[in-house]
Formats: structure tokens, C-alpha cells, sequence
């Protein structure tokens, strides 16, 4: 048996070096010092079925250290999963091809996520594992019952991320989850003493993880760690010593293992040093059967899962939560939410509106598993939920601890595991820790909502370090994020429903601390969904047109209501989602902006907005950072006030214009 794996491993080994010598690039230290790992996890371990790629309990792997990405592709190919054939890995690096340059997520062949900064694939390893537990709590081990394994290298631990995740898992004892590190001592720049002397192992026991060491090219030696993983009920790292680029005699053990290009002489004598005597490419069928075998357990596994859920009770609401189904009601449900919203017509913190309905979910979507880092209190989104813990799964509020670069890649793995809707919930100006995470979403298309609060100079006393003026402009320039910034609690429920709807990427609400004035006093339609849509002055001609998102569309509306008083008739436009505006037709998009002499008012700065001003046109808003006072006191040093819109306005306007109208 131990014959047969070490095949299996070589096949590995020289698919990937024939791929990447094929391409002319990439990155074989980590298919090479990782075959005997692979190999000993897929050949005994391992709960696939390629035939199946999709199916809902199958163990997820992810391979954190992106760069070795023919690790992956040698597996999948290997293991049988259609659509990476032997031309895909011929194919390795080029435009269109399954097998990119760092693995992207295409789960019909295999991929579970996109992966490559380092640390955010270990990171999304925790929410997929978390995702598991969340699962099995609910429906039972008899169809829920798999693990997450993620291959890591030393960049997932060095990057500060890393230690996120090695804390929280173990604090939450996600004991399904097994990091498989190799551990080569090598870098890019060199021997990993040139910047790291600490002892890594002992940072996960101190987290409370089970820790092994092995030789990494040993497989009775792997193999056994594996078992020892698997009986432990805490999360496990194995320590696994190998040699990068293993098997060429230039480069192994050296630096340029790493990524150095290699010649058909390193092929030529990696073939003879391994005693490898096939062409490039060319698998023996042997060796083929041993992997064919090793997935015959997998398929076994998933026939009698079927099996058990055809006959299970709670089969439809399992298929209603994996396949992502909103109940029959859901078109109504979201109505009545955004309808008493506006029935109650209060001046409210759009942050407050949000827990408002993420409270109101918690029974009628309670796939819904929220994320929040250290902010219960201000952010308010717990209320009714009882908290996901070690000792209690069924919980759908993750208590993530002040975490954000770890909690938004969790976000991303839960997403991308299937079964529960992510809400992620912290402070806006905390997004940046958030961003890598937000952007792999985004390139994912994965259907993860982020929830922020603190969203402009209304934060208040706390200073411009907590006053995003810049970030808004930022994520609205991330190709695939929609960004809603809700003018009042009827938008912020219009926004959910949208968010929960959207199934091929990532949602973003920015939410206000202060009090956002209730501008919707009806409710009948989701005009959020157009993205932009006249709020008031629709009834007729108009000589000015008030743009604004969020907490400066009531003033917009005091200033329409100024503005009046000089004979000025102004519309006002809440643009809570431009994405979503852009996606309209032009004819639409002409209606709502007129042609009238145009102000825009946000409480950020102007990049973006260039969209939708003419250069006549005026925007009021930030021009820099904030300072530390109360809100009222910010907004009227920065001159972001209706006196100051209706100003403007005048002199856009002059009264003999209004007056010939």
C-alpha cells in the first residue's frame, strides 16, 4: 500500500513539473515537497467524489500556499474531476484556462475558493469549518459529518492574519479542521531564519490546537498524524518537515526551489534521481487505478448520504439551505419589513434599522450566521440570536473577537462552503482590515453581506481615525461589490432584501451611527433596486437636481424645502446603490438625472462622482480627513448642511431662471 502511494506521489510530482515546465513558469517547490502529503490524504483520508464535485458533504481542501496551485490541479486531475483534463494542465497559465496561475474557484472542477494571498486561504479554512460545525448542529450528522483540510505554507503563519485564525479556531475548537504545513524552511528570499526564529508549533498549542510532527516524506509517518488529526476534538496542525522541489537535484532544498524557471535537464534528472522513466504527461494506467481506487471510498460515502436524505425528515429545509432557496414568502416578508419601516416613520441610526432586520431574519432565514468583531453593543445585530461557542453549535452569532482581517475571509469560506448566508458586521474605517478579504469575495462572486456602521463624519468625537471619508469611493471603484449606503431605515430594508437576493457577489451597507431623518413614508415598491430614484420633485419641471446617498439625503430634503421659499424648484435624488443605477437604461438614468444645474451631497470625498456631474455641476462634502467633535458640529464646519446645499443652489439657479420657468 505504501508502494502504491508513493506513485501516486510521484505522478503528482511530475504532473506538476511537466505542466510548469510546459508553461515556462511557475511554482514547484510545493507539488514537489508536498506530493507524499497529498498523495497519503487522497489515497486514505480523503471524503470526495469527483464524479459528484458538488455534493453538499464532501470534505473541502484548500490549498492556502496558491502559489504551488499544480499541487491542486495534479490532485484534481488525478482524482478524476472532469474538467481538469490533461490539456487543462497543458494549458496551465494561459487566458481561459482551469488551471490559472493561482487556483480560482470553480467547484464543478474541484476548486472550493480562490486562494493566493497568503493567509486568507487558512483564514476562509476557519469559516468553512465553522460552517460545518454551524451545519451539523442543525441537521445532524447523518448529513453533515465532513472536514477541512487546507495545505499551508510559512507566508499563511507569517502574515498576521494567520495568527487570527490559529486563535479563534481554537478558542471555538473547530476540531474538523486539519492545516497540513510544509514545513521546508525555505522562502523566496531564502532560509525562513532570515526572519522568523520563533517555534511555530507552539503558537497553535498555545491556542489549543493538536499538534504533530513529521517527516513530510514519509507516508506511514503522515499518514498516522492524519489519524491521530481525526481522533482529536480540537483543531490540528501537522508539522510536516519536507524538501522543497524535492527530487531536482539543482534546486531542492535551495531557494530557487521556490519558483526558479526550470530546463528539460532538471526534468531529465528528477526522472532519473526518482526512478520516474515516463514521458512528460504520461501517467502510467496502474498508477491511474491506484487513484481510481482511492476515490472508490468517496463514492461509497456519497451513495449512502443520498440514501439517508431521501428517507430524512428534514430533507426540503437541507435542500432549501444548501441550495440558497428564500422561502415562498420572501417577496411579501421583505415587503411588510421596509412597509413598517415606513409606517413607523422614526428618525433612526440606519445601523440600528439593519439589526432591525437581520433580528427579524433570525427565524424566518435562520440560515443566516452573523459575524461581528468585539461590537455587539454599538452595531446592535445580535439581539435575539444566541451565540455560536465550542461547547454550543447551534448558535448564529460568532462572537469573532477583534479579528476583522480574520472574520471577513471567514465570511468568504462560509459563503463559498454552501448552507448558511454570512453577514459580516463591524465599524466602516475597520473595512481595511477587511479589504483583501472583501476583494476575493468580490472576484469570487460569492454571496457574503458586509455591514458596517460609523460611515462617515457623523461618527462624532471619536475622530477622524474612525471617519471613513475615502472608503466609499474605494469599494465603489472594486469591480463586482455592490455598495448601499441607505438613506433611511425603508432603504436599509430594501438593501437587505436586494443582498439576499443576490447570489453572484458580495453586498456592502454602509450605515450611519446618527440618526438618519425618515425621508420613505411608503414602501410599496423596492426602488432601492433601481439603484437612484427621485425621492421628491418628480411632479413636474425642475430647475435644480439634489443628489445624495445616505443621511445627506434628508438634507437634501430640507434644503429642497429652502430652496422652494426662493422660488426654486428642486428634485432630489437618493442614490443608494450606483452599481445598481448604472445597470439601468440610459433612458432611465436620464429621467431621474434631468437636465437641470446638478449638486451632489455626500458626507465623503468627491472621487467617483465625476459619474454623475457635469463640470458645471457642484458637490458638497469632505475634501480630507474629519476632526473630533460632535456630528452636528462636524457637518457645519464642513459646511455639509441644507443651508449651505440651498447656497448653491442659488447661485446655480438664478431667480429670473426660476421664475421664467
Amino acid at each position: 500500500m505504501t508502494a502504491s502511494i508513493q506513485d501516486m506521489a510521484s505522478a503528482i510530482r511530475f504532473l506538476a513539473l511537466d505542466s510548469i515546465l510546459n508553461a515556462g513558469e511557475g511554482h514547484q517547490g510545493v507539488p514537489l515537497g508536498m506530493a507524499e502529503i497529498a498523495a497519503t490524504l487522497y489515497a486514505r483520508h480523503l471524503k470526495v467524489d469527483p464524479t459528484a464535485p458538488l455534493w453538499p458533504d464532501r470534505d473541502r481542501v484548500v490549498l492556502s500556499n496558491g502559489h504551488g496551485s499544480m499541487l491542486l490541479y495534479a490532485l484534481l486531475h488525478l482524482s478524476g474531476y472532469a474538467h481538469v483534463s490533461l490539456d487543462a494542465l497543458k494549458s496551465f497559465r494561459r487566458l481561459g484556462s482551469v488551471c490559472a496561475g493561482h487556483p480560482e474557484i470553480e467547484q464543478d472542477a474541484g476548486i472550493e475558493i480562490t486562494s493566493g494571498l497568503l493567509g486568507q486561504g487558512i483564514a476562509c479554512a476557519v469559516g468553512m469549518a465553522a460552517a460545518e460545525a454551524r451545519l451539523a448542529a442543525r441537521f445532524g450528522p447523518d448529513l453533515v459529518d465532513h472536514r477541512t483540510w487546507a495545505f499551508v505554507g510559512d507566508g499563511c503563519f507569517q502574515e498576521g492574519i494567520g495568527q487570527e485564525a490559529i486563535s479563534l479556531a481554537g478558542h471555538l475548537q473547530l476540531g474538523k479542521l486539519t492545516f497540513l504545513w510544509d514545513d521546508n524552511h525555505i522562502t523566496d528570499d531564502g532560509d525562513t531564519a532570515l526572519a522568523i526564529s520563533e517555534d511555530v508549533p507552539a503558537r497553535f498549542r498555545a491556542a489549543g490546537w493538536h499538534v504533530e510532527a513529521v517527516d513530510g516524506h514519509d507516508i506511514e509517518a503522515v499518514s498516522a498524524a492524519l489519524d491521530a488529526a481525526k481522533a482529536d476534538p480540537r483543531p490540528s496542525m501537522i508539522a510536516c518537515r519536507t524538501v522543497i522541489a524535492r527530487g531536482i537535484p539543482r534546486l531542492q532544498g535551495r531557494r530557487g526551489g521556490h519558483s526558479a524557471p526550470l530546463t528539460p535537464e532538471d526534468s531529465a534528472e528528477a526522472r532519473q534521481a526518482l526512478g520516474w522513466p515516463h514521458a512528460a504527461f504520461d501517467i502510467p494506467d496502474a498508477v491511474r487505478g491506484h487513484w481510481q481506487n482511492a476515490m472508490a471510498g468517496g463514492s461509497a460515502a456519497r451513495a449512502a448520504w443520498e440514501a439517508r436524505l431521501e428517507s430524512h425528515p428534514q430533507a426540503e429545509t437541507f435542500r432549501d439551505w444548501t441550495e440558497a432557496r428564500l422561502p415562498e414568502d420572501w417577496g411579501a416578508l421583505a415587503t411588510r419589513l421596509a412597509a413598517s419601516a415606513a409606517e413607523a416613520a422614526e428618525d433612526k441610526a440606519t445601523i440600528l434599522a439593519s439589526g432591525d432586520v437581520c433580528d427579524a431574519l433570525a427565524g424566518a432565514l435562520p440560515e443566516t450566521l452573523v459575524l461581528c468583531a468585539d461590537l455587539e453593543a454599538p452595531t446592535n445585530h445580535k439581539r435575539s440570536r444566541t451565540a455560536f461557542t465550542a461547547s454550543d453549535r447551534a448558535g448564529s452569532y460568532i462572537h469573532c473577537g477583534v479579528r476583522e482581517h480574520l472574520m471577513g475571509a471567514m465570511a468568504d469560506g462560509i459563503a463559498a462552503h454552501g448552507g448558511l448566508r454570512p453577514v459580516n458586521v463591524t465599524y466602516f474605517a475597520f473595512s481595511d482590515y477587511e479589504r483583501p478579504a472583501m476583494r476575493m469575495a468580490a472576484l469570487m462572486g460569492l454571496p457574503a453581506l458586509f455591514v458596517f456602521s460609523h460611515d462617515s463624519i457623523g461618527v462624532g468625537s471619536n475622530g477622524p481615525t474612525h471617519q471613513p471619508v475615502e472608503i466609499l469611493a474605494s469599494f465603489r471603484a472594486m469591480p463586482n461589490m455592490r455598495v448601499f449606503r441607505p438613506a433611511d431605515a425603508v432603504e436599509t430594508a430594501e438593501a437587505w432584501q436586494i443582498a439576499m437576493e443576490t447570489r453572484d457577489g458580495p453586498s456592502l451597507l454602509a450605515l450611519s451611527r446618527q440618526p438618519a431623518r425618515a425621508v420613505r413614508r411608503t414602501a410599496t415598491e423596492n426602488l432601492t433596486r433601481k439603484g437612484a430614484y427621485l425621492i421628491s420633485g418628480d411632479d413636474g419641471p425642475r430647475d435644480l437636481t439634489l443628489l445624495a446617498t445616505g443621511t445627506e439625503v434628508g438634507l437634501a430634503m430640507e434644503a429642497r424645502g429652502l430652496l422652494a421659499e426662493a422660488g426654486i424648484c428642486a428634485a432630489v435624488v437618493s442614490m443608494p446603490c450606483w452599481e445598481l443605477f448604472e445597470a439601468q437604461d440610459e433612458r432611465y438614468r436620464a429621467e431621474v438625472l434631468g437636465t437641470a444645474p446638478r449638486i451632489a451631497v455626500e458626507a465623503a470625498l468627491s472621487f467617483g462622482w465625476e459619474r454623475w456631474l457635469r463640470p458645471e455641476d457642484r458637490f458638497i462634502g469632505m475634501t480630507g480627513f474629519g476632526a473630533s467633535d460632535r456630528s452636528e458640529a462636524l457637518y457645519e464646519h464642513f459646511g455639509i448642511t441644507a443651508e449651505r446645499i440651498a447656497e448653491i443652489g442659488r447661485t446655480l439657479v438664478p431667480l429670473r431662471a426660476a421664475s421664467a420657468r
